[in-house]
């Protein structure tokens, strides 16, 4: 078996049913494992690490080996043993990470670009984004545009329930690209 090359993917990552779509656009070695991917997707995105995950590519499922789940992930595999290059190679390639199994907060994973390896280009990076990552256990999708709903409209029943959950403020549009980008070059949640 040929050994991979060392190269950088550009890729497109977008919360799934999500309208307007939130989304980031980041730069990362193919080499890391998936479970350092899972880490550098929590801080692109903004979640917050509470819940289990797992990816989905080419019919197998990926997932951390040593985590306690009543979920069945007997016949997944153990994400610290690929690397990214194994399920992403080329571009348009892609994959799914699931995040929350309660929640089931669904990523799409594109790759736009295959680039040569640079040891001097900063990475892993978010290049560019779109839209606030939803607040942790706020039920999927669904209950996101519910909580939207009652955030912008002080009339709604669970409009002063929901802004003092989610601290008294919530900007949809929120990203602060700069802050991830330090938090990623430190790994920092």
């Amino acid at each position: 078996m040929a050994r991979a090359a060392h190269k950088l993917l550009q890729l497109k990552v977008t919360l799934t049913g999500s309208k307007p779509p939130i989304w980031r656009r980041l730069i990362i070695s193919n080499m890391v494992s998936l479970n350092q991917f899972h880490h550098v997707l929590q801080i692109a995105m903004g979640w917050e690490s509470y819940h289990l995950h797992q990816f989905e590519a080419h019919g197998a499922t990926y997932h951390e080996e040593d985590s306690e789940s009543e979920f069945d992930l007997e016949d997944a595999l153990d994400e610290r043993k690929f690397k990214l290059h194994q399920l992403l190679d080329q571009e348009k390639d892609t994959i799914t990470y699931t995040y929350d199994f309660g929640d089931d907060w669904e990523h799409k994973i594109v790759v736009e670009k295959v680039l040569p390896w640079d040891p001097n280009t900063p990475q892993p990076r978010v290049i560019k984004a779109k839209g606030a990552c939803p607040p942790e256990d706020v039920g999927g999708i669904w209950g996101y545009y519910d909580f939207l709903a009652a955030v912008k409209d002080r009339k709604n029943p669970d409009h002063e329930e929901m802004l003092d959950w989610c601290g008294g403020k919530f900007d949809p549009n929120d990203y602060d690209l700069d802050l991830t980008n330090e938090r990623l070059l430190h790994g920092i949640r």
